[in-house]
């Protein structure tokens, strides 16, 4: 599946936040929230089919995760039209990274790869 095209014209940003509430620094539990905003800079409508996150903590834990959809949902986004979304993350470090590709199958049929840039998930103070 990794062979296919790697499109420039899917958009992806992201925001993180550390949840406090949620997390057990004692139990070495951290939990962050990411926003991701996917815009479609295509002239060709695109479906949202499966995602692939890869995963690290500061402790050198690596984790991978795979699945269809983001946040349960296939979305198809027009030209020009975005979808945003928020899910969770549990570390066991305040310290970590994200980065991964969305897969979406384009109207004309053609699969092809988004990127996520590595994004750094982090307890606010732990870095200066």
């Amino acid at each position: 599946m990794l062979d296919m095209d790697t499109t420039e014209t899917i958009d992806v940003q992201v925001e993180t936040q550390y949840l406090p509430e949620q997390s057990m620094v004692d139990e070495e539990r951290y939990m962050f929230s990411y926003t991701i905003t996917i815009t479609n800079q295509s002239e060709l409508s695109a479906q949202l089919i499966s995602r692939s996150w890869l995963i690290t903590d500061s402790n050198g834990e690596v984790n991978t995760v795979e699945g269809d959809g983001v946040v349960g949902q296939q979305p198809i986004l027009q030209p020009s039209q975005s979808y945003r979304y928020t899910s969770g993350c549990i570390l066991k470090s305040p310290l970590g990274t994200m980065e991964g590709f969305y897969i979406f199958v384009q109207e004309d049929g053609k699969k092809v790869k988004a990127p996520i840039d590595v994004f750094t998930l982090a307890m606010p103070n732990i870095i200066n």
